[in-house]
């Protein structure tokens, strides 16, 4: 049995993040950092002109800001103007409130995001060892779903930390949508919220989910889900990656060790 003598070869590959640090999770460069929010220069500027999905665009206050609810990482603002963006290593890319995926965005109050994390603690209060998920595609290339299916690898294996996919909505505790919330899955999405025991936790996995993506919204799509029903969590990438969306998953039900608060 070839698989025995490999298992015996290779050792334990399963992950221990988050209770230890993971090398590969926590170099992963997986978003897009600003550098310098004042920068006023040409190809500050080309950078801005070069971006597909306009997620790179001043305020009104003259700073840069960076959608990453936008962002399809196409990584051409580092190549155009490395002086003002650059990669940023990490998975902790989630994030409770739409603002607060905007790097640059003025901080929501103290208060306000307190209010949010405990109105959701007080929810997934009764999640603790066995968590169900239904992730429903809403209109997608593929991309987002290979990255949820990886979570159920022997690499992150989700069900060592108590999470387990099912088929149903009626045992199902979180909702986990990727595509770009088409006009045709609009429905289906709707009916399996409804079919689940409340009280339930969406999250929006990916930039298509977020925000439509590079196809944004039109004539067959919502533009992301937000419009569509209340999100908890909202989990850039495009895609976002098992790490992201595990971090998205252990944020929403309050089990991130105090060292792996997300970052901005």
């Amino acid at each position: 049995m070839p698989w025995a003598t490999r298992g015996l070869r290779d050792g334990v590959i399963t992950t221990r993040w988050p209770q230890r640090p993971d090398e590969y999770g926590d170099g992963f460069a997986g978003t897009i950092d600003i550098t310098s929010a004042e920068a006023d220069d040409r190809d500050t500027d080309r950078a801005i002109d070069a971006c597909p999905t306009e997620a790179i665009y001043r305020g009104d206050d003259g700073r840069l800001r960076l959608d990453r609810g936008r962002c399809i990482l196409c990584g051409r603002c580092p190549l155009i103007a490395p002086h003002t963006f650059a990669w940023r290593e990490g998975s902790d890319v989630a994030d409770l409130t739409r603002r607060s995926i905007v790097v640059g965005e003025p901080a929501e109050t103290e208060d306000a995001l307190r209010a949010v994390r405990a109105e959701l603690a007080a929810r997934v209060r009764r999640l603790r060892q066995s968590v169900h998920l239904r992730h429903v595609d809403t209109g997608s290339d593929g991309s987002d779903e290979w990255e949820v299916q990886a979570l159920t690898n022997p690499v992150y294996d989700l069900h060592r930390l108590g999470l387990f996919f099912t088929a149903s909505p009626r045992h199902a505790d979180i909702l986990l949508v990727t595509g770009l919330g088409a006009h045709g899955m609009t429905d289906a999405l709707l009916t399996t919220l409804e079919a689940m025991p409340t009280p339930t936790v969406v999250i929006a996995t990916g930039v298509d989910a977020i925000s439509g993506g590079i196809v944004g919204s039109g004539y067959a799509t919502s533009g992301g889900i937000g419009g569509l029903l209340d999100v908890d969590v909202w989990v850039p990438g495009s895609p976002a990656s098992p790490f992201a969306i595990l971090h998205g998953i252990l944020l929403a039900l309050d089990r991130l060790p105090a060292r792996k608060e997300t970052r901005r």
